[in-house]
């Protein structure tokens, strides 16, 4: 039997695949917050049950927070590990929904059908792609490829809290060979991509407090300090208004530029800004200056305001001066950047730039991580790009990714593995935002393009 077999099996029974996602997408495994534990819980048996059907020795294993589920199928002296989470973003404002989020469905829209749904994309679409590559190779060879290891978190959404002491304890079977990634995307709509690096993060989150209680704006308008405006100014001072670049001392520390061959290469991806841009309402990239939309995406930091409020938020007016105001803020790092050292220069700016009677105090759960490379000199990243092109039916590209994925870094860190992150979505796929979805050509070929990468690296 070949690898056609495998293709047309996968073609033949989509529907079925596409019904298992949607049973999947009903299930609100939202990991962040306390009230879907069950729920989180309940995706986690689903999972391990379907790759028990498959032939993996699967369970739902426990941990302080969402369970992991880990799978162990195949033979052979090629060790693969897949890596993806089950859990999924909330859901809020619930109001901008065109449909509840976890009851899916295929929609036509001008771009072609899409699976609508919270975790479409992110990531229950994603890591069934490569679920039922190995299910189609089973049905047609009555084996799985390679030795495979299945590792699925239920915490990605909310910081992955039990993911490193997980690993630290299961480390001896959770070591392959090779770490696949599914939590990615394309660069454009059909034009397969493999990550080359990865930004870090950086969260924190400060409160800045004025008068002990709120005050009537006639008594102390004007004398008192108000915190609103406090923050609004401490906020502002964080970018310089001419260049966009981050005006907090010592910000770059750690920054690279661009290597001249990899622009060249960013150049010539497929990447088409003005698609980028308008799909989302922007004319103009912004940011800092000088670099291309590209190079800010991939290859630049950044410090942006995720959240910002406090005083009177209901209907109609209330003529307060709030007592404290609030902040919450995150960093995409690049090259060499430290994020705990990067926390110690921004809460220094804050603190510098405080008026008399303002006090700051900040998140003490700290959360950061220093930004992956990949290493696309490993012969399996040219094998999977060939892949990748085949099935796709233009050049695959090697691409640096915006976003943050830590366990990339962690199966380095901790287990001294190497990682490789394909993924198909798209950049209209809304994740994280009302009306996520999956296009059904990048479920349908995501699935063939997980089969031939894994008769190429098997």
């Amino acid at each position: 039997m070949t690898l056609d077999a495998v293709l047309a099996r996968i073609d033949a029974t989509l529907p079925d695949a596409i019904d298992r996602l949607m049973a999947m997408l009903r299930v609100p495994s939202i990991s962040t917050d306390p009230a879907y534990k069950a729920d989180c819980a309940k995706m986690a048996e689903m999972i391990a049950a379907d790759l028990g059907d498959l032939g993996f020795d699967a369970a739902a294993r426990p941990t302080p927070g969402h369970p992991m589920v880990v799978g162990h199928g195949g033979t052979g002296e090629r060790h693969l590990l897949f890596y993806g989470h089950y859990d999924v973003q909330p859901v809020d404002p619930l109001n901008l929904w065109h449909r509840p989020p976890f009851d899916p469905a295929i929609e036509d829209t001008p771009n072609g059908k899409v699976i609508r749904g919270r975790g479409s994309s992110d990531d229950k679409g994603q890591l069934m792609t490569f679920i039922e590559a190995c299910r189609a190779w089973k049905a047609v060879h009555g084996t799985l490829p390679c030795r495979l290891t299945i590792f699925l978190e239920g915490e990605e959404e909310s910081g992955s809290p039990s993911l490193i002491p997980f690993m630290k304890e299961h480390a001896a079977e959770l070591t392959a060979d090779l770490a696949l990634i599914c939590d990615t995307s394309m660069v454009s709509p059909g034009i397969p991509s493999i990550a080359s690096q990865l930004r870090g993060m950086l969260k924190d989150e400060f409160t800045i407090r004025g008068p002990k209680i709120d005050l009537h704006s006639g008594h102390y308008g004007g004398p008192g300090l108000n915190p609103l405006k406090e923050i609004a100014r401490i906020v502002a001072s964080f970018h310089d208004p001419e260049t966009g670049r981050v005006a907090v001392d010592g910000f770059y520390e750690g920054v690279h530029e661009l290597a001249p061959a990899l622009k060249k290469q960013w150049e010539n991806c497929g990447f088409n800004e003005q698609t980028y841009l308008n799909s989302v309402g922007y004319s103009v990239s912004h940011g800092e200056k000088g670099y291309s939309t590209l190079e800010l995406q991939w290859a630049r930091p950044t410090l942006e305001v995720n959240g910002l409020w406090g005083g009177y938020q209901g209907a109609g007016s209330k003529t307060v001066i709030p007592s404290e105001a609030h902040c919450k803020i995150t960093c995409r790092l690049v090259g060499d950047m430290d994020p705990d050292r990067l926390r110690d220069k921004i809460r220094a700016h804050v603190a510098a730039r405080l008026s008399p009677d303002a006090h700051v105090t900040w998140d003490q759960d700290l959360e950061g991580s220093p930004a992956a490379v990949m290493n696309i000199a490993r012969p399996e990243f040219e094998l999977a790009r060939a892949a990748l092109s085949d099935e796709w039916n233009r050049e695959a590209v090697f691409v640096g990714m915006g976003g943050s994925i830590p366990i990339a870094g962690f199966f380095k860190s901790v287990l001294g593995m190497d990682a490789m992150l394909i993924g198909f979505a798209n950049d209209d796929d809304a994740i994280h935002s009302p009306n996520e979805k999956y296009d059904v050509e990048s479920f349908h070929k995501g699935i063939r393009s997980w089969a031939r990468v894994l008769a190429r690296l098997a």
